[in-house]
């Protein structure tokens, strides 16, 4: 295991969960070379590499609040908000990113990160970081990584216009692949298959939409996994059903939630890896045994 890569999915205040699964990586020995996340996956990749303290991101998970990311845009309310690019400012997600992260450029980090997000006007998926744009700000490129379609307007980026990478891809083990990955760790933090209909259109418009944004993430994922043939990948997938995106009030039940299902996650992979070992053992010793007798029935040649 020469390149185990990490990666961090999109799950909006769920990817708490992302910090407690770090550590429990790292109580487990697990040394990555590289983070790829997205969305809220993006945000703890860049404070990963940027070498922040997990205490210290430990506190500021415990104390999130709404008001630090959510600020309303009151044009959106008005009779004719319907046109306004998105519910909430940027703002206050842009300044919480900064007050994050301790730089704000890619090569100050202090391990190769790298985040996606969506070209709103040609649909590709860009990336930013490793093996990708570094041209970019820290601040907005996770910003642009983050920006959830309806929620958060657009970021522009050089005249471009990008949205949440988790349009595209929201949990990218297919990047951690592409960048030499011989070992992927994918901390899966979103929406899982069913949800209740009608609690969701109870809430209304915007609850349909996220729902069915959900709904195709949910799809992407299984297909990519069910068509999955690069190196081994161990999947952590803390239990979150039933909390949204926006849940502000269980943020110390994600980050330990994150930590137990890691190190379950990892133990789990170990105990196999050391089982197929075991496995493998007399076969590699009865594959030796009929060379010598073939060599023998031929002579020694």
């Amino acid at each position: 295991m020469e390149r185990p890569i990490l990666v961090l999915g999109g799950g909006g205040v769920k990817g708490l969960a992302h910090i407690g699964a770090w550590r429990a990586l790292e109580d487990a020995g697990v040394e990555f070379v590289e983070v790829v996340g997205t969305s809220i996956g993006a945000l703890v990749a860049a404070a990963i590499g940027a070498g922040v303290d997990y205490a210290a991101l430990v506190e500021r998970g415990r104390e999130l609040e709404k008001r630090d990311i959510v600020g309303f845009n009151r044009w959106a309310l008005l009779v004719n908000g319907i046109r306004q690019p998105s519910i909430f400012r940027d703002d206050p997600l842009r300044d919480y990113i900064a007050e994050v992260l301790p730089v704000d450029r890619f090569e100050d980090l202090a391990l190769p990160v790298s985040m996606n997000a969506v070209d709103l006007e040609s649909g590709e998926e860009a990336w930013f970081g490793a093996g990708g744009r570094t041209d970019v700000s820290l601040v907005d490129a996770v910003y642009a990584s983050s920006a959830l379609p309806l929620f958060y307007p657009p970021a522009e980026i050089g005249g471009r216009h990008y949205v949440d990478g988790g349009v595209a891809d929201s949990l990218p083990i297919r990047r951690a692949a592409a960048r030499g990955a011989d070992l992927i760790v994918a901390v899966d933090v979103s929406a899982g298959p069913v949800k209740d209909a009608m609690d969701t259109v109870s809430r209304g418009m915007i609850a349909i939409h996220h729902r069915v944004f959900d709904i195709m993430a949910y799809a992407d994922r299984r297909a990519v996994q069910a068509a999955w043939s690069g190196p081994p990948v161990v999947r952590v997938r803390p239990m979150l059903d039933g909390y949204s995106t926006f849940d502000f009030e269980n943020t110390r039940y994600f980050l330990d939630e994150g930590y137990r299902a890691a190190r379950e996650a990892w133990d789990g992979w170990k105990r196999r890896q050391a089982a197929e070992e075991e496995v493998e053992r007399p076969a590699d010793t009865l594959t030796g045994v009929r060379k010598v007798l073939s060599r023998l029935v031929s002579g020694g040649r």
